[in-house]
């Protein structure tokens, strides 16, 4: 009886292990982190977003099971290799690709605000990057194909994809641009990448532009300058048809395809989750499907070309559990801030310090509704339900200096709880809205405390601000809808950034803010 008992645990056990193993959720890495690019080099797997006008520029993350990812850095964390002044949350980084060749890491990308197209490599890649070696290319979305000693670029000028050879080192073109494929008619070909499969070179591209109407199509020929033939079955992976469009996922595209050491291949794509009134938030996330890729044959993704958040599928290695995103930081100098982290376009970093128990910022003039550089880090908002929680104190403060904690979609639109310095030198919590030309003060509430908590919660449709003298009781003193700071509603291509901040109301003023924690809890 006990041998029995033994062996139907030892099964159910194995398994558990085994369902585990063929199960993920999607988004792989939520939030804001749009346009994914992969490669592997023999088990590690190497993935890179965009970033627009944050700082550092360009997460790059390492996976050895595809579906748990450790951002170990940034392609672009120094000023020489990225210019954001004046850039808008519209412009700046757009999608980078990464590739792997000779022993050597390559991240291409383009600055639309200064400069263009450019890469940088290194042959460590938890450790720093070249500075930027400038192309001649035009177009956005650039990517790099290596084969026989030669190094090919692709991207989108004048509407179409366009092929050239390079010197990855020097940046010179070495043959002339051609114009190899232009699409399945959807708006705005772009995000192209080259691969090749037996005997064929395959051109994977996305189509209808990165709303609801995107799409991924694909095209091969057996010569790298073409011509290329459509699959008569694109596009490969859309949501924007009847077997997507009740989907809690909209927006599918922008993907790249990678095989892992079992000889499996998989896709990753952006796409987007809508919460409220077909508005979404978090921006466009980095999705994981796995492809059937047959001798001779087109890809297919998952089947159907849909992906879903509950996913079924082979994993190259067995995954036990996916990652959990709580957060729960105590600032000090004993410990830098972690790679998620990010500032607003290049950040003046003498107005940052770590002491030993608080994170300081040192507040100007320029406000969270300027394209300077405003006192600002903050990290992405991940999940549609969740609650961010700081606690902070307000020093060496002039009347209407302020320091808080902004849901901060961008300069025109934000949501903000914050300590501010009233002319009778006493503090209040104020809730503002930022919406374009319309600015709402929600509340102002004196307060005791001298090192209060604020405190966000987010839910599908409303933003809740709280705050609490002692950390323990909270007090709800407003609610916002969430619609108004929606992609869709304030533009742009990122997502909720939850920042902390500290501006000065005049140039006489030399504010400072401690803060001391800083928590961040899913809740969906």
């Amino acid at each position: 009886m006990r041998k029995t008992l033994t062996l139907c645990l030892a099964a159910a056990l194995a398994l558990a292990t085994a369902t585990a193993a063929d199960h993920y959720r999607n988004p792989v890495i939520p939030g804001f982190y749009p346009d994914p690019s992969i490669c592997r080099v023999d088990s590690d797997f190497y993935l890179v977003n965009s970033t627009f006008h944050y700082f550092p520029g360009v997460p790059l993350w390492h996976s050895r099971d595809l579906v748990n990812w450790e951002q170990i850095g940034h392609c672009l964390s120094r000023n020489s290799q990225v210019d954001l002044s004046g850039t808008l949350s519209g412009s700046g980084i757009y999608a980078p690709t990464i590739r792997y060749a000779d022993g050597t890491f390559y991240m291409i990308t383009t600055n639309t605000t200064h400069g263009g197209n450019f890469l940088v490599y290194t042959d460590n890649p938890r450790g720093q990057w070249s500075d930027p070696v400038w192309l001649e290319q035009g177009g956005i979305d650039p990517s790099l194909y290596f084969e026989d000693g030669h190094c090919y670029m692709v991207s989108n000028p004048d509407g179409g994809i366009w092929l050239c050879e390079i010197n990855p080192k020097t940046g010179k073109t070495l043959s002339p641009s051609r114009n190899i494929w232009n699409g399945t008619g959807g708006r705005w070909p772009e995000g192209p990448h080259l691969y090749k499969k037996d005997g064929w070179y395959y051109l994977l591209i996305s189509e209808g532009g990165t709303e609801h109407a995107h799409m991924i199509t694909i095209a091969r020929s057996r010569k790298i300058d073409g011509p290329y033939t459509a699959n008569p079955a694109n596009p490969i992976l859309t949501h924007c048809n009847q077997l997507g469009q009740n989907s809690p996922i909209q927006g599918t595209g922008h993907a790249d395809l990678v095989d892992a050491p079992d000889g499996s291949w998989w896709l990753v794509c952006l796409a987007f989750r809508p919460q409220t009134n077909m508005n979404h938030l978090t921006g466009r996330e980095t999705y994981l499907a796995p492809v059937r890729w047959d001798e001779g044959a087109w890809p297919v993704v998952n089947a159907n070309g849909t992906i879903a958040l509950d996913m079924t599928a082979d994993l190259p290695v067995p995954v036990s559990s996916q990652r959990d995103f709580t957060t729960d930081v105590r600032f000090s100098n004993r410990q830098p801030l972690g790679h998620e982290w990010v500032y607003l376009r290049n950040a003046l970093m003498e107005n940052y310090q770590l002491t030993s128990d608080a994170l300081r910022l040192h507040g100007t003039t320029a406000t969270l509704n300027s394209p300077d550089l405003p006192t600002f880090v903050g990290r992405r908002q991940q999940h549609i339900d969740f609650q961010a929680t700081t606690q902070l104190r307000l020093l060496q403060a002039s009347a209407g200096d302020q320091a808080g904690l902004t849901v901060f979609m961008d300069q025109y639109s934000h949501y903000d709880i914050s300590l501010r310095r009233e002319a009778g030198g006493r503090n209040s919590l104020v809730v503002e809205y930022w919406l374009g030309s319309i600015h709402h003060e929600a509340k102002q509430i004196p307060l005791k405390s001298a090192k209060p908590y604020l405190r966000v919660r987010g839910t599908r449709d409303h933003y809740h601000f709280d705050y609490s003298e002692d950390g323990k009781h909270f007090t709800e003193v407003a609610q916002a809808d969430t619609r108004y700071l929606s992609s869709e509603t304030a533009g742009g291509f990122t997502g909720i950034v939850l920042a902390l901040y500290c501006q000065a109301a005049t140039a006489a003023s030399r504010p400072q803010a401690d803060f001391y924690s800083f928590s961040y809890q899913p809740a969906d």
